[in-house]
């Protein structure tokens, strides 16, 4: 009698250690890259600004591409596993003068 009752609570506890590990899922570090800017950076941002100024606001530009020396091109995303929650792509572009003369902004996640 004794042995059918360990059997039964053997099984139900085994029941329950795989049906908890059935919900489980493992926890996926948010991966962020590139420049993050935000509205506040952006409204910082105007025609007339130098290249000096541009980089204290954003940082270094991720791309600064050598047959475009007058683009400089800021990228990030923020990914959580597979999935890309935000990422978006903001290029200014400078005068001969080394001054803002202007900018576009892409949201890529849509």
């Amino acid at each position: 009698m004794k042995e059918i009752s360990i059997y039964k609570f053997f099984a139900i506890f085994c029941m329950f250690v795989i049906s908890s590990c059935a919900s489980l899922t493992p926890y996926k570090v948010p991966i962020l890259q590139g420049n993050i800017f935000d509205e506040d950076d952006i409204s910082k941002l105007d025609i007339g600004l130098s290249e000096d100024q541009v980089q204290f606001i954003f940082g270094t530009a991720l791309i600064k591409d050598p047959f475009h020396s007058n683009r400089w091109d800021y990228y990030y995303s923020i990914q959580v596993g597979d999935e890309i929650l935000d990422e978006m792509k903001l290029s200014i572009n400078f005068n001969d003068d080394g001054l803002v003369d202007s900018w576009t902004i892409e949201d890529l996640s849509e």
